[in-house]
């Protein structure tokens, strides 16, 4: 019916992929100002004398105001809104990205860190939320999954940009040259950014189709009504699994290549050497994991397209991935640098389809006014997930000397996240608050 409506009003617009592509540019902003220190920790561990344990504790305390951040956030975007809450976001975590260039301490990046987790804690339910106002159900997992590949371009920028910057100004400046340029986002956010009905450049059609699915109450909501609701657990309870292991690939995976393999590369008699061969596997790892964030997405909407239940196009296509993700047992077992590239670029490709997913849960069961705290008790969750992570890491790499427990844990993750939710939700019927 909706579809029809739309149709007879003319072509329909496209403002939402507009909207889509504003969220992806500050998704890859939010993962080079993320990923910043990863790539460059062997360099600044070197300059600054830091222990495994005590750039474990840097990620320990980013992690811990995450965590706590998310929550808050979640409360906060339902209430103004995703325009002002995904801006207020945004300007907390630029402001602590270039003031790592101040940085001369442990205590000080320990300040920076839970200042920029605090900013980076409202991105997601942000995201999620101005997703959820501008798709309809059938297009959410391929929309989370676009932006959500943001993510992989700016993991695969920074070890390019990172390093470059570094050699010709200081690590120092690697932080206060992206941060500046990252403004720029904040000028186009405000200008383009409106809710579906008050926008620009959206006619009839595109109106028509963005709400098809029936309305939601609109009564407001918040932490306490939707904190009973087994539906928000095994949304949390995935994230506290899943989550710890992106993070891990995030501020491990750059050490993990260059303690395991030779970075010296020439290539057609050209020498890259260690900072060229790190920045080049590492780009090559999250450009195959872009795909599996399109990919994951564009999958389970697929299946939603041929006539499956939200419920079974979501779960076969988590179950599938989670399968995918075994072959993490593998890693410490390879010799050759592109074999290990080439497969932890599958694992990183696995996670984000699975995760594309995941993040769609919320809005696929709770009404909209209730996604952005649901995201928030997720996301809080995931981020103490990647608290225990972050210790348990320094402690394994200091303790043993090597990733293999780490990794064997990571294989075997998404198997029992995707039993949790289908325990917890056995139907995925909509709930009613």
């Amino acid at each position: 019916m909706a579809e029809a409506a739309a149709a007879s009003e003319g072509r329909m617009t496209r403002q939402r992929w507009v909207i889509c592509a504003l969220l992806f540019t500050a998704v890859v902003i939010n993962y080079v100002d993320r990923q910043m220190l990863g790539v460059l920790k062997p360099f600044i561990s070197e300059d600054l004398g830091w222990s495994e344990t005590d750039y474990a504790d840097i990620v320990f305390y980013f992690q811990a105001a995450y965590a706590v951040s998310y929550l808050l956030f979640g409360a906060f975007v339902d209430r103004v809104g995703a325009k002002i809450g995904y801006a207020t976001a945004f300007i907390i975590w630029q402001v602590a990205h270039i003031a790592h260039a101040g940085a001369s301490s442990l205590g000080h990046f320990f300040a920076v860190r839970i200042l920029l987790g605090i900013g980076e804690g409202g991105n997601f339910p942000a995201g999620i939320k101005a997703v959820t106002e501008w798709f309809p159900k059938k297009e959410r997992a391929l929309a989370t999954g676009i932006f959500n590949a943001g993510a992989n371009i700016g993991a695969i920028i920074t070890p390019l940009a990172a390093p470059a910057i570094m050699l010709l100004w200081g690590w120092q400046a690697a932080f206060v040259i992206t941060g500046l340029i990252g403004l720029l986002w904040l000028v186009a956010w405000f200008a383009l950014y409106n809710e579906p009905r008050k926008a620009r450049g959206v006619n009839a059609a595109e109106l028509a189709h963005i709400e098809q699915d029936p309305a939601d109450d609109e009564k407001k909501v918040g932490w306490f009504s939707v904190l009973t609701r087994r539906e928000t657990w095994a949304y949390a309870l995935g994230k506290f699994l899943i989550d710890p292991v992106w993070w891990m690939l995030l501020f491990w995976l750059p050490d993990f290549f260059k303690k395991t393999f030779d970075l010296k590369l020439s290539i057609g008699g050209f020498h890259l050497g260690e900072i060229g061969t790190y920045g080049l596997v590492l780009a090559i790892v999250y450009i195959i994991s872009d795909v599996g964030s399109v990919g994951g997405g564009w999958l389970s909407s697929r299946f939603m397209t041929m006539g499956w239940s939200i419920n079974r196009a979501r779960k076969t296509t988590l179950l599938i991935f989670a399968i995918g993700a075994l072959p993490y047992f593998m890693i410490t077992g390879v010799t050759n640098l592109w074999v290990a590239t080439l497969l932890v670029g599958w694992l990183a490709a696995v996670h984000q389809a699975f995760s594309a997913n995941l993040y769609t849960l919320p809005s696929d069961v709770f009404p909209r006014k209730a996604v952005g705290s649901v995201i928030g008790i997720g996301g809080m969750v995931g981020g103490i997930g990647g608290m225990v992570m972050a210790k348990s890491v320094g402690h394994v790499l200091e303790g043993m000397g090597g990733y293999g427990p780490i990794f064997a844990v990571c294989g075997g993750v998404y198997l029992l996240a995707i039993l949790v939710i289908h325990l917890l939700t056995p139907k995925m019927e909509p709930v009613a608050l």
